[in-house]
């Protein structure tokens, strides 16, 4: 008995401690939230942009959570966007200085930050941009500047865009470990590295006619702004032109070297700053959380703008990946609240599971009903992610998003000859004649062959008769612009596919004009999961999330994405409506 009482006061006494503690970090947490972490925008400041954390259109921070800046390394684009239009009318706010390097950002992302850079300065303040190098992307938003300058010894990269495409077919071959394949579409192409060790003539003619049409869109915006022509900065790009600091100047796309410490002084100069003062600075991430105390529209009418980013992957959802649980959530608290005069869904999604993308396209049907429902595409709406769009009553997308790919796919693993070269025979039982439907240790049949490509094929048609019915179109058109291939938004708009060209907040005027709102505010969905409730679910990830970390570094960062979008086929469930091809444009 007294081992026994031993053992409770132990057990209670540790457990009371654990909760002091836990008690106690609650509170400084809470403390340190209260403070603004001590930022104050003074006179003469200037706006710092760096973006050296990755950009989602959307983080769904809660603002009355103190660990929401501590547990959350992205930005999102709506923080940004609003921080600039905050800026813009902040009288200790003299202009923006732009030194970021190495985007992290899609094209569609770049170019919104980039018109609200250009919004920024038609309150005449200025925007300063500078770089030791300055990759494609980065330059392509610096060109928002008045002035744009480069390390004496620095580099421009500009010379057009291009992707790459991996494939697996021989290495299929060499391990044992193969992809089945049952497709839909002759642009369908996610699935071609694995039935083929060269690109087919269909996905090399998407491909090219895809980054000429995004290219074509970031050269007009860079003639506008350089005061070059089309027509030069295309000869810029043939020639390397910007491949030293002196061709850059000469060829017009800098307007100058500057060492960073003579770029200070050229704003101390453009402030009125004395060279033996300080300049001011605040940074993008502390300016957020002060801009996001400021509301720009207000009223008690409410335009839901609801987020949908990543792949469909289905189950709950979150910042990284969409599933029913958030988004069908999300559409239920907006319909349900008399606040919300319309809906705006903003999609940013290569596609995935073609059953989920159904659910959350069935949703927003019934949503619609209700209320105006707009849908803004942002980098990706493919596949999936465009199933689930036409459901809306207007389809704003970029000119440089990534849309359409109507078509489905489906992929199961298959060990065979692997097994068989190392010795392992699988043998199966069944009651019925289809009991024993697939093995991952045999080759596939026939017959399941043939119910996988009827499921293929009536997903495909249901897949075109929601665009038919979405768009207004008849299936027969849609299937001669479908098979799969996938668009710019400019060919889009020109093909039907979506109605206007536009950013986020153009399909939110939209909204509310159709909802007949003049004095409106906006409301966001859904809300993720606090950081600290995160951290503690995935205590159990640790371990994992360690092992990756150390994969990563030993085999590189380019090799561990090949392993990781290799493992990620192995994980696709049921039929799939996703992005043709891992796309990552350079």
């Amino acid at each position: 008995m007294k081992f026994l009482r031993n053992l409770l006061a132990s057990i209670l006494g540790s457990l009371v401690a654990f909760m002091i503690v836990v008690g106690m970090f609650f509170i400084f947490m809470a403390l340190v939230g209260s403070v603004d972490n001590g930022v104050v925008v003074k006179k003469n400041s200037i706006l710092e942009l760096r973006f050296v954390a990755p950009i989602l259109d959307y983080t769904g921070k809660d603002d009355t959570d103190p660990f929401a800046a501590l547990w959350t390394e992205e930005l999102g684009l709506d923080e940004i966007l609003h921080a600039i239009e905050v800026a813009k009318d902040d009288d200790n706010i003299q202009g923006i200085s732009l030194t970021t390097g190495f985007l992290q950002a899609g094209v569609a992302q770049t170019r919104e930050i980039r018109k609200a850079l250009i919004d920024f300065k038609s309150s005449g303040k200025f925007v300063m941009a500078h770089a030791d190098v300055y990759a494609q992307r980065d330059y392509y938003l610096a060109t928002a500047a008045d002035e744009v300058y480069l390390n004496p010894v620095g580099v421009v990269d500009f010379k057009g865009l291009a992707t790459e495409v991996l494939f697996y077919k021989e290495l299929q071959e060499k391990s044992g470990i193969k992809m089945e394949v049952i497709r839909h579409g002759k642009y369908k192409s996610a699935v071609e590295p694995f039935l083929s060790d060269t690109m087919s003539d269909e996905n090399r003619t998407q491909i090219k006619e895809l980054i000429t049409s995004i290219w074509s869109v970031i050269v007009d915006d860079i003639a506008e702004s350089r005061n070059i022509t089309p027509q030069n900065l295309n000869i810029i790009a043939d020639t390397l032109g910007g491949r030293t600091p002196e061709y850059a100047v000469a060829s017009g796309l800098l307007d100058g070297t500057l060492h960073y410490d003579e770029y200070v002084s050229l704003l101390k100069e453009k402030i009125g700053v004395a060279e033996d003062d300080d300049l001011n600075y605040v940074k993008l991430e502390d300016y957020i959380q002060i801009a996001g105390k400021k509301r720009i529209r207000t009223g008690a009418n409410k335009v839901a703008v609801i987020y949908a980013q990543g792949e469909i992957l289905g189950g709950e959802g979150g910042k990284d990946y969409i599933g029913q649980g958030l988004i069908v959530d999300a559409l239920h608290k907006a319909v349900d609240n008399e606040s919300v005069k319309a809906i705006v869904l903003r999609v940013d999604s290569p596609g995935g599971s073609a059953l989920v993308s159904d659910i959350i396209w069935r949703e927003m049907q019934l949503a619609k009903e209700e209320k105006p429902l707009v849908v803004s595409f942002g980098n990706i709406a493919a596949s999936g992610g465009y199933y689930i769009g036409v459901g809306g009553d207007k389809i704003f997308a970029e000119p440089t998003t990534i849309t359409g790919s109507i078509g489905v796919f489906g992929t199961i693993p298959n060990v065979h000859q692997l097994a068989e070269n190392i010795g392992v025979n699988a043998e199966q039982v069944g009651t019925n004649k289809n009991s024993v439907d697939y093995s991952f240790f045999e080759p596939m049949t026939d017959s399941f062959r043939n119910v996988m490509q009827e499921s293929i094929e009536e997903t495909y048609d249901t897949f075109l008769d929601r665009v038919s019915k979405g768009r207004n179109m008849p299936v027969e058109r849609v299937n001669e612009i479908a098979q799969g291939r996938v668009w710019s938004g400019v060919d889009a708009q020109a093909l039907g596919l979506v109605d206007e060209l536009g950013n986020l907040d153009d399909a939110i005027v939209a909204a509310a004009d159709m909802a007949g709102l003049e004095d409106y505010g906006i409301r966001k969905y859904p809300k993720y999961k606090s950081g600290f409730d995160q951290f503690m679910e995935d205590l159990g990830g640790v371990k994992a999330k360690i092992g990756e970390s150390i994969i990563k570094e030993e085999i590189g960062t380019e090799a561990y994405d090949i392993l990781k979008e290799f493992k990620q086929f192995t994980k696709q469930e049921g039929v799939q409506a996703k992005m043709p091809f891992s796309l990552k444009i350079k």
